[in-house]
């Protein structure tokens, strides 16, 4: 198989989608289900903590969580294809490496 085509295979295979992005944010994204699937786990941790222990200070953190959730909806599609690019690169690394014979 063409090395080229390969690539792109694992490309289509492993790539983001903005509308599965979306569904997440809509209906998990104050459990920061969106960022985890895009690849951003530190902020996904963030946001999951920010749920779970929001109501501490005063309710503080849910209105920031509900911000930072409103904020995501224009955020995504950059993420999204962030997250793409990184995954191109990968494999483009993977595909510059001298193949091990078997």
């Amino acid at each position: 198989m063409d090395q080229n085509l390969r690539t792109q295979l694992q490309y289509d295979a492993r790539k983001k989608s903005v509308a599965a992005a979306y569904i997440l944010w809509l209906f998990l994204g104050s459990f920061g289900a969106h960022r985890f699937y895009l690849g951003r786990t530190g902020s996904g941790v963030a946001q999951l903590a920010l749920l779970l222990l929001g109501w501490i200070p005063f309710f503080l953190g849910w209105f920031v969580l509900s911000v930072w959730w409103l904020v995501d909806a224009f955020l995504i599609p950059g993420q999204a294809e962030q997250s793409n690019l990184q995954t191109l690169d990968r494999l483009n690394e993977e595909a510059s490496l001298p193949a091990i014979p078997a």
